[in-house]
């Protein structure tokens, strides 16, 4: 079987990268193929996250065995096959390749190709430039910085005409308890 997959950022509207690949390969393939289409550094920490249909993150597919505690699963992306724990179109996937900042694609399991194999996974689409793999913070908050106008907060200049109208009124606790 082949597992044709679509991967979408929020980061990047024009991005999109369709992946196919064989059910029978492990989450490493895929992800290698994943940073082929890409263009991402391969010696970060990458991690897939298998979701429910609301993204909410249940199983974690990590790149290297990490300390777990003994009644938690732990699932490496070398030794785990994709039909071991992908069953059925539209499964949803995370893959996280800014751990830091929890930067991620959504990942839709789109169709599943039966009577049909594939020896090594291939990006059938590319759409749009990915996302930075790294973000600068420096450059980005000074960006925004220089995107504020001066006059932000307001004016420097306090004048009491602005308050004319407005009434003085006490803080009554009373009449609070006769509301609720």
């Amino acid at each position: 079987m082949v597992y044709r997959f679509l991967l979408l950022s929020d980061e990047a509207d024009d991005f999109k990268r369709e992946i196919q690949i064989s059910s029978q390969a492990t989450f490493f393939d895929f992800h290698k193929e994943i940073l082929k289409a890409t263009g991402y550094d391969a010696n970060q920490m990458y991690s897939f996250f298998v979701c429910d249909d609301d993204w909410s993150k249940k199983t974690e597919i990590t790149l290297i065995e990490m300390d777990t505690s003994s009644e938690e699963d732990c699932f490496i992306m070398d030794n785990t096959v994709l039909e071991d724990m992908l069953v059925e179109e539209h499964q949803k996937l995370l893959y996280v390749f800014d751990l830091l900042n929890e930067r991620v694609f959504f990942i839709e399991l789109r169709e599943i190709i039966t009577g049909k194999n594939l020896n090594d996974p291939v990006c059938s689409k590319s759409v749009g430039k990915a996302p930075e793999q790294f973000i600068d913070f420096d450059i980005a908050a000074n960006d925004i910085i220089s995107d504020l106008d001066e006059n932000f907060y307001g004016d420097d200049a306090y004048d009491d005409e602005d308050l004319d109208g407005l009434d003085e009124t006490t803080f009554d606790e009373s009449s609070l308890s006769e509301k609720f």
